[in-house]
């Protein structure tokens, strides 16, 4: 009796070390992932360690689709990007009677700004590297997720206004027989007119081949705005302090503020202040995505001063204020010598970040007073931001999902309903909409008003300048934006 009990007891230590054994070697997290993935997408996910075996046709086939705003490769572009750029009913708001006219006034608008942007395309060497890094990016991406999630995804880029256009991007991932996909804005922070552009296109196109993208080919999540998470705010904070350490003494001693020496100015992307009016949650979260990194900088009892402005307003109409090239003037009047400006919208180096800010503002700020200057970089590939978007994927897929259409509606991008009437849809393609339809339905009187407004200045400043062959800014005597 008692060397059964032994020889039991041996028999129950092999098997509980077995076991141990077995958990340590099993590639635990793949096998966490794929379960969660399955709750997430309906969609079987093979992992190590799996016993069910799932047919090839029902295996999941995971893509990631970046969205940009894209940009002119060489200076022959230019004038039709702009086009693109100005023919989105997104960029420019045209009240219901004049929307006939939204090709016309694009036409009118890029041909006379095309030689002044081709000639900031020339200045910065002939074309836009924004495809160059989102494709670095996106390789990048997939590279993280293989090697620390074992997940095989196939990624690709759609560009709003220029190639690859995001209608060409679907094409390839239907040719992929992708069948669960994470839409992914290469924009931190939601605007009706950079996340909510492309997003509509995408809205569009799978409402008018769900043959191809419903929800019995493919499943398919948004991350609309991402600008508050600790990855992201941790990569941006490390970039802007390796600036302000940059500084040398003699350039701290130059200051004119004696209490902080340092100044960080973060440039936001304006956009028009209607457009805040009538919902639109972008300043909301630039203020809270400027707090959070300040959060972990060092503040005005270490030195630094921070502040916040906004860049590349279009136009007569009013946008989003301060201005950034009313800042520089002021901050060099108060006796700001030493300056770090962070170019806080954008997550790849274009042409708002290497002409306008590197070139018009960094000499404006210099005529100002502002010896010292430093701009961050942009995220680019930087090593904190790829790993945060891997992660930013994978929490997407774990999670239940979010719709294009929902993720519309939740932030406010409107006229959702005369979409669904256009395309002959009963009701919304979304859950639980119908409050968030009555509150949009109200914004967009108030934005039709703004709209009204907005392009009567718009055809007045075209009336002007095409009857006087001159720029409005040169009539009237001032320096253009």
């Amino acid at each position: 009796m008692m060397i059964s009990t032994k020889v039991l007891g041996v028999a129950f230590s092999l098997c509980l070390l077995f076991s141990l054994a077995t958990a340590l070697l099993t590639p635990k997290h793949d096998t966490e992932i794929a379960l969660k993935l399955k709750a997430a997408t309906a969609i079987p996910i093979d992992a190590p360690g799996d016993a069910e075996l799932v047919s090839s046709e029902k295996k999941p086939r995971i893509g990631v689709l970046l969205l940009n705003l894209g940009g002119p490769e060489t200076g022959d572009d230019v004038e039709e990007f702009l086009f693109n750029l100005f023919a989105d009913p997104d960029i420019i708001r045209l009240p219901k009677p004049l929307t006939p006219l939204q090709d016309f006034i694009a036409y009118i608008i890029s041909k006379r700004r095309a030689p002044k942007s081709r000639a900031a395309y020339e200045s910065i060497g002939g074309g836009s590297p924004i495809l160059k890094y989102s494709n670095a990016q996106k390789e990048l991406l997939c590279k993280e997720l293989k090697e620390r999630f074992g997940l095989d995804v196939k990624s690709y880029i759609g560009m709003r206004y220029w190639h690859p256009f995001t209608e060409e991007a679907l094409d390839q991932i239907r040719k992929d027989d992708v069948n669960a996909l994470v839409i992914l804005p290469l924009y931190p922070q939601f605007s009706i007119s950079t996340s909510g552009s492309s997003l509509r296109i995408l809205q569009e196109q799978f409402a008018k081949n769900a043959q191809y993208y419903g929800p019995n080919k493919m499943v398919h999540t948004v991350v609309p705005s991402w600008y508050d998470r600790p990855g992201y705010v941790a990569a941006m904070a490390d970039l802007i302090n390796k600036e302000l350490d940059s500084f040398t003494p003699e350039e701290l001693a130059e200051a004119g503020d004696a209490d902080c020496a340092r100044h960080v100015l973060f440039s936001a992307h304006g956009v028009p202040a209607s457009y805040i009016e009538a919902g639109d949650p972008y300043q909301r979260q630039i203020r809270e995505c400027v707090d959070k990194i300040s959060a972990a900088l060092p503040g005005p009892s270490e030195g630094v001063q921070v502040h916040l402005s906004y860049q590349s307003r279009v136009g007569p109409i009013e946008w989003l204020r301060p201005y950034t090239d009313d800042v520089l003037p002021q901050l060099g009047q108060q006796g700001v010598k030493n300056l770090v400006v962070v170019p806080i919208s954008f997550v790849s180096e274009h042409i708002e970040t290497l002409e306008e800010i590197d070139i018009e503002y960094r000499e404006l700020a210099l005529e100002s007073g502002i010896e010292n200057w430093r701009r961050c970089p942009a995220l680019n590939t930087d090593k904190t931001f790829i790993s945060d978007m891997a992660d930013m994927v994978v929490e997407a897929l774990s999670q239940p999902s979010q719709t294009v259409t929902e993720a519309c509606i939740a932030n406010n991008c409107g006229d959702v309903e005369e979409f669904d009437q256009r395309l002959g849809f009963t009701g919304v393609q979304g859950v639980g909409a119908e409050a968030d339809l009555r509150a949009a339905g109200r914004l967009r009187d108030k934005e039709r008003i703004n709209g009204r407004v907005a392009i009567f200045g718009l055809l007045a400043t075209i009336l002007i300048e095409l009857t006087s062959g001159q720029s409005l800014t040169d009539l009237l005597g001032i320096s253009p934006n």
